[in-house]
């Protein structure tokens, strides 16, 4: 009998021990039950049904960095093999129509790139579907709030730009004026674009385009704004407004620290100042190896300098998915991977591409090495006064309806208040807010 019982004993003990090895016996620390990546940046095998092929389509590497991004698909898919990425490139200036078209004739791929300027648009007409399962921990909250619409994330923030005051150090020299800092406001540059003018008919101080553009960012210095904070009403021409696109119009009318469209002979502002006849550009940081490779002088950067207060732009492109797509398991792998992995971010850095959005400034330490500029802490400085786009559905024709106003204005043909006046007006007449 007690051989019986302990043949029994014998028994029960190799079923549950059978029992314990397929279940993984709830033991955190045994993964032989665990299905691979179950974390939602890398979803499981099982998920991602294998293979899967989805599409990619972008603009940004169309201005030569076509083979950094293919660095990364070819990285990505080392660490995804059952997800192949199909990669479409469409320069910038056909890109938004050609997406239009697609998506209203439903032949958008399965996920693709978007400026900050038209995503809001995408999103509001339920062209875009919500990203649930991206692991967005490492992501910088203003970028990613950029891309959120009543709460819900649509786009992820994929790379971000911001703009600083690139100056000539030879021009500060020879007119004998200090190197702005990051004390200096819209007053300090004046007195400096002046003083770098006087040194012949062929040399200005300044080059600020007087467009849509740098309107809201320079409103926002003087502490106005072309929204009210709600985004249910206009404001376009109020007094900090009219103030601070007057300061920008009167450089060139007025002062003529900024050439007029004579006097600048056919050229832009990022030529001038690598001719060597412009001392200071306020620009965006992707200008930094063109300058690199075409400066034959000293320059370096500073913080933007501000009136009442500081205030810089904020570029940020994102990724979106097509709520169409037959793999949205494999799509957020991608997204996921594209924005936020530091192999992403590395592969960028060191192609000095735009910076990925990533939250922690140690892991993009690497940009600080790369000289010139010297002071590339500026850029990290600046991300302390990041002004927004007024993002609204109807962005283009606001920003249009100023531009063309501004340039009036600049041309002589109206005043400043005139044009703030009537751009004010078409607004309020031809785009509803909500």
């Amino acid at each position: 009998m007690k051989k019986l019982l302990s043949m029994i004993a014998c028994l029960l003990m190799v079923v549950l021990l059978f029992t314990a090895c397929a279940t993984g016996n709830g033991d955190p620390s045994d993964t032989k039950g665990t299905e691979k990546g179950t974390d939602p940046a890398q979803p499981s095998e099982k998920e991602v049904e294998a293979p899967v092929t989805i599409t990619y389509c972008n603009f940004n590497s169309s201005g030569g960095n076509e083979e950094t991004l293919q660095k990364m698909v070819e990285a990505f898919q080392n660490d995804h093999p059952n997800i192949k990425v199909e990669v479409e490139t469409i320069g910038y200036n056909d890109y938004f129509t050609q997406m239009q078209t697609r998506v209203a004739g439903g032949t958008a791929p399965d996920c693709y790139e978007l400026n900050i300027e038209n995503f809001a648009a995408y999103a509001n007409k339920g062209l875009l579907a919500e990203i649930v399962d991206a692991d967005v921990s490492s992501l910088n909250e203003t970028a990613l709030n950029a891309f959120k619409v009543d709460g819900k994330q649509f786009g992820l923030p994929e790379s971000f730009s911001n703009v600083i005051l690139i100056y000539n150090k030879d021009l500060f020299d020879r007119a004998g004026i200090v190197y702005p800092t990051d004390e200096w406001t819209q007053d300090d540059v004046q007195a400096a674009a002046a003083a770098i003018r006087a040194l012949g008919d062929d040399i200005f101080g300044i080059w600020q385009p007087i467009t849509y553009n740098e309107l809201f960012k320079v409103v926002a210095q003087y502490g106005g704004s072309l929204l009210n904070e709600d985004k249910t009403a206009f404001t376009i021409n109020s007094p900090e407004n009219i103030k601070a696109a007057q300061a920008l119009v009167d450089r060139v009318l007025v002062s003529n620290v900024q050439p007029t469209e004579v006097q600048a002979g056919g050229m832009g502002d990022w030529d001038m100042f690598m001719s060597g006849r412009l001392g200071m550009i306020p620009t965006g940081i992707w200008a930094f190896n063109t300058f690199t490779e075409n400066c034959d002088f000293a320059w370096d950067i500073v913080v933007e300098p501000g009136s009442t207060k500081k205030a810089t732009h904020f570029f940020s492109n994102c990724v979106v998915m097509n709520p169409k797509t037959e793999h949205p398991e494999a799509v957020t792998a991608w997204l996921t991977w594209l924005t936020s992995s530091t192999a992403s971010a590395d592969i960028r850095l060191e192609a000095g591409w735009d910076l990925p959005a990533l939250k922690n400034m140690d892991d993009l330490k690497a940009y600080l090495d790369i000289t010139p500029p010297d002071n590339r802490e500026a850029v990290f400085k600046s991300l302390d006064y990041l002004v927004m786009p007024p993002v609204i559905e109807d962005y283009a024709m606001m920003s249009d309806i100023i531009g063309e106003k501004l340039a009036a204005a600049v041309s002589g043909d109206i005043t400043v208040e005139e044009a703030l006046n009537q751009a004010q007006s078409e607004c309020e007449a031809k785009i509803t807010l909500k």
